[in-house]
Order: C-alpha cells, then sequence, then structure tokens
C-alpha cells in the first residue's frame, strides 16, 4: 500500500483528498494529515509515509515549502507533492529547490491525482514540459536579475561623492529644491548632478532610479 500525508490548511480539502484516494486508488492509503506545516514535519516525521500532499501558503506565504525542505532533511526517501491552486512559479520554484518531487493543481481530476502519486511513488516521474518550462524561466528570471544588480553596482561605484549623496537624499524622499537647500547650492545645481545620475543609468526619471535600486536592495541602509 502506498501511505500517503495529507497536509491542508483548509478541512474541507483534506477531507476531499481523502475521499479521493479512499475511493480511487485500491492501492492507497491516507496514514495522516495535518493542518500546518509546523505540524506537517511532526507528524510526518513520526508517521513515515511514502508520499506528502503538501499545500504551500498555510500558516505563513511559505510554510509548506519551509515543512519540504525540513522534511527532505530529515527523510529524503518520503517524496512530497505540493498542492497548489495558483500555480505561481517562483513557489514552485523554491518547492523543487527544498526537494518537492512534483507539483498537482487541486482542481485537477481524481484519476490525475491518484496518477501523480503513483508516478511520485514509484519514481517513475518524467519532468513535466510544463514544469520543465517554469523551472527554465524562472532560472532565467533569476540570471537577468543576477546581472542587472550586478550592473547597477557597477554604476554605483562610478557616482561621485555629491551624485551618491543626492541619490540617498532623493531615495528618503527629498525634493530637488530641499537638497539643494541642504548643500547650499542652487537648484540648478542639483538638477545638473541628477541629469548625470540618470544618463549613467539610463533611466529618464529619478524615481526610476529610486524604484530599481529599492527593488535590489542597494539602497536599504541608505
Amino acid at each position: 500500500m502506498i501511505r500517503v500525508s495529507i497536509v491542508d490548511d483548509m478541512p474541507e480539502i483534506r477531507e476531499y483528498l481523502q475521499e479521493i484516494i479512499t475511493e480511487s486508488a485500491q492501492d492507497m492509503q491516507v496514514a495522516s494529515f495535518a493542518a500546518s506545516g509546523r505540524e506537517a514535519v511532526d507528524v510526518v516525521l513520526r508517521e513515515k509515509p511514502d508520499v506528502v500532499l503538501m499545500d504551500i501558503q498555510m500558516e505563513t506565504r511559505t510554510a509548506g515549502i519551509d515543512a519540504i525542505e525540513a522534511i527532505h532533511s530529515a527523510a529524503p526517501d518520503i517524496r512530497c507533492i505540493v498542492l497548489t491552486i495558483h500555480e505561481n512559479d517562483s513557489y514552485l520554484f523554491r518547492a523543487y529547490q527544498s526537494g518537492a518531487s512534483d507539483y498537482i493543481n487541486k482542481t485537477l481530476p481524481a484519476d490525475k491525482i491518484v496518477s501523480a502519486i503513483r508516478d511520485v511513488y514509484e519514481n517513475e516521474l518524467m519532468l513535466r514540459p510544463q514544469v520543465a518550462r517554469k523551472i527554465i524561466g524562472e532560472y532565467r528570471r533569476l540570471k537577468a536579475n543576477q546581472s542587472n544588480v550586478q550592473k547597477a553596482l557597477e554604476i554605483m561605484m562610478r557616482l561621485s561623492a555629491a551624485e551618491y549623496e543626492i541619490l540617498k537624499l532623493v531615495n528618503d524622499g527629498y525634493s530637488y529644491v530641499a537638497i539643494a537647500n541642504l548643500r547650499y547650492v542652487e537648484e540648478s545645481t542639483i538638477r545638473s548632478q541628477a541629469n548625470h545620475i540618470l544618463k549613467k543609468f539610463g533611466k529618464r526619471r529619478m524615481r526610476e532610479v529610486v524604484s530599481m535600486l529599492r527593488e535590489m536592495n542597494i539602497l536599504t541602509d541608505s
């Protein structure tokens, strides 16, 4: 028998999946339930099921991912399948990194859910095209973001002390007039320096530069 643990914070989902397994798969049985990521780790490591159906968002947005990582680290032979409704690529990518074997949408027909459990248990899972696309897409996004951060840091290194100070003040919400008053210079001087900053970053507006650097956590300590 394939022993399955069901982890979801919604009782109706747990009951629905139990019904599917009980009625649609003679070679499966439900070994245990859990309603949170923290509970899942304790229950799964105690009951040692073959397969875990794990919701991602429970007590936190990534509770299921954190639970998968803990379970996979302690008992790598236990296979985990992510349960999801909204197929957020970044969450699924993190789930695979944490040790998930596959994911299934909760709205799939019963036979598809049972088939996914059986494939994971038998270790016959081939990487599905949609999974491969998600992983490749997320990898490319991370690489592109890494490249953008590197370019931004290189530009930051080329800023003068005055330009860097202006950038920090703009990030803190100061207007050009206020910055000019703080630095005892004409507003036109500040605008000229701001234009130099924009040219270096290839942007048209200072708020675009500030927004980009904030997203990259480059100005977090300013």
